[in-house]
């Protein structure tokens, strides 16, 4: 077939064709439908494909972290009713109101015991916190460095949460060594008391 018989085709008898005209047509016919059906359906395919390979990436991450969660379950239960435990046990440790006096009292018995004496033993107002209240009890007194200590030793060994703020220790010629500090005791808030905060 030469290029002169490429004008005499006739398109409307397309079986009359020569062989390789035909050939050509059909190749370039079957390119354009393969070249359109990517274009149309396989590149976005491509596209869901990589969305979903990320996608599951990140559920595998998801899944490792949350079959480690579940393989240590249990010691995460047993943590967390340690903690219960814990926390009930630090609770009873708070008075509640009707015990604070009683505590104030072993905190000026310890001093006694310990050879100070009391010059300022003054409990401040309750600062109300999320679920105990804080009381601050501003203390000054009379000693040496040993009875000092002895006192701060049996203050931190009473069964109640005391903590010791603001130490501070000054001498005087005529009087001695003075010691101030900020002692807070913690009380444990009732429900309707918390439930008023």
């Amino acid at each position: 077939m030469d290029l002169s018989q490429l004008n005499e085709l006739d398109l409307r008898n397309v079986a009359s064709w020569p062989l390789p005209a035909r050939v050509i047509v059909i190749a370039i016919i079957f390119a354009g439908v393969l070249g359109l059906g990517y274009w149309l359906d396989i590149k976005d395919q491509g596209m869901r494909l990589e969305k979903a390979e990320q996608k599951e990436q990140e559920l595998r991450h998801a899944f490792e972290v949350k079959a480690k969660k579940a393989a240590n379950l249990q010691a995460y239960e047993q943590q967390l009713e340690e903690m219960r435990e814990s926390f009930g046990a630090m609770l009873r440790q708070l008075p509640n109101k009707t015990e604070v006096a009683e505590l104030l009292v072993d905190i000026s018995q310890t001093g006694l015991a310990s050879g100070l004496e009391f010059e300022l033993f003054k409990p401040q107002s309750e600062i109300p916190k999320e679920f105990y209240a804080e009381l601050p009890i501003s203390i000054r007194v009379k000693g040496d460095y040993h009875e000092f200590g002895n006192f701060i030793s049996g203050v931190a060994a009473l069964p109640r949460i005391v903590t010791v703020h603001d130490v501070a220790i000054e001498q005087s010629k005529e009087e001695g060594l003075t010691m101030n500090i900020l002692a807070k005791t913690y009380r444990y808030l009732d429900e309707e008391e918390g439930g008023a905060q």
